[in-house]
């Protein structure tokens, strides 16, 4: 019996470390939106969740976010791609930390601390694209390293009045 048990154990390690994808997390899914998301970085996974996805097109909705950083945070920089039938359509970037310049309370953390943020996120947004697509975001660091990574998939179907 101890050694089906142990065998069945090495199994699943050996499961885990064979794997080389986090699962897919849903952060949203109403009838119009869905929004679900995957780390790419093969190391980290972390945390993210809203209550409606509806209050995502209003200025302001709240979020819950958690990780523990595997590298510190003195600058912060975040580069989103959206990504339609495998091809990049638009891309962004901006600087979130910098000695002087913090646009997050988590600036500054270092390696090994936990990041936990609930509270209020404000995106600029007046409507989320419609169709099926990709966000990829990508946070790195001073030292160029990957702080988080995730692909997001977006499926809207809301129509939008004014």
């Amino acid at each position: 019996m101890k050694t089906s048990n142990a065998l069945l154990f090495i199994l699943v390690l050996l499961y885990i470390n064979a794997s080389t994808e986090w699962p897919t997390h849903t952060v949203c899914k109403e009838d119009n939106l869905e929004i679900y998301y995957k780390s790419c970085d093969p190391q980290q996974d972390f945390a993210l969740s809203i209550d409606h996805c509806s209050d995502i097109v209003t200025h302001t909705f709240d979020i819950r976010a958690a990780m523990v950083l595997r590298h510190s945070i003195e600058e912060l920089y975040v580069k989103l791609d959206m990504i339609i039938n495998g091809k990049t359509i638009l891309t962004y970037s901006e600087t979130l930390c910098k000695p002087g310049h913090n646009k997050l309370i988590f600036c500054g953390k270092k390696k090994g601390e936990h990041l936990y943020y609930e509270g209020p996120v404000t995106l600029g947004l007046k409507e989320i694209p419609q169709g099926d697509y990709t966000l990829s975001a990508k946070l790195t660091n001073q030292d160029h390293v990957i702080v988080a990574c995730a692909e997001f998939t977006v499926k809207n179907n809301l129509d939008y009045y004014y």
